[in-house]
């Protein structure tokens, strides 16, 4: 039995990687791994076969020999820790790896989704323009930490691993602002990761499906992009 992930058959990000199934893409791509995409309209997510794949009507959901998971961070840390190639082969090393996932999805990631979903979402509320100044400061403080403790170094610790993947797409949901620029070290490190030829495969492939979909929608999106749920 081949794994079977699930993404929107539509993305709200368009086509940018941004979506979480690209997560489970790029750490499929690097441990060579193949798999099949089963795609899914944003109703075909609350329906009750996907509801019992992933409770929160979300993607991804992953499906292989009877064992389905939900959440990208446990998908991602169930394919390193069964296949070889993004977790590092001693025990010390692999536990600061999967530390670094989690940091990415506890510490940074939170954070950096409230900011650009209220300048996504929130941009017409009267409140906005007071509150996105604190916002933005919550990130700059993060982001202030990981560059200190990246340093010049190539990777978070030590080789390439899967708390680089998970810390790589967080960054990027960054990338239509301008909370990196006084980062240049992170912004180099992001583009360490998108150079990867794991990560050029999962992105093409991510990307294809929102142009398969974009080239047969008859009108534009702007209409229904607003009421469309956060990417992943």
């Amino acid at each position: 039995m081949t794994i079977t992930i699930t993404a929107f058959e539509d993305s709200p990000d368009r086509g940018q990687g941004l979506a979480r199934d690209m997560r489970v893409r790029w750490a499929l791509e690097e441990l060579e791994l193949p798999y099949d995409v089963r795609l899914l309209s944003f109703a075909a997510l609350k329906r009750p076969n996907h509801l019992a794949l992933n409770p929160f009507g979300q993607i991804p959901s992953f499906e292989d020999e009877g064992l389905v998971l939900f959440e990208s961070g446990a998908i991602v840390l169930h394919l390193a820790r069964n296949h070889p190639g993004i977790l590092p082969e001693s025990t010390d090393a692999r536990a600061r790896a999967e530390a670094w996932v989690f940091a990415a999805l506890n510490t940074v990631e939170p954070p950096i989704v409230e900011c650009t979903m209220a300048l996504l979402f929130e941009r017409d509320q009267p409140w906005q323009k007071a509150r996105q100044p604190m916002l933005d400061r919550r990130v700059h403080d993060r982001l202030g930490q990981l560059s200190a403790r990246l340093g010049d170094a190539e990777w978070l610790d030590g080789e390439f691993s899967a708390g680089d993947l998970m810390m790589v797409t967080v960054l990027r949901r960054l990338a239509a602002t301008s909370l990196l620029n006084d980062f240049p070290a992170l912004s180099a490190y992001i583009a360490r990761g998108e150079a990867r030829p794991a990560y050029r495969r999962a992105f093409a492939d991510q990307r294809a499906v929102f142009e398969t979909a974009s080239a047969e929608r008859p009108t534009d999106r702007s209409a229904t992009a607003s009421a469309q749920p956060e990417v992943g």
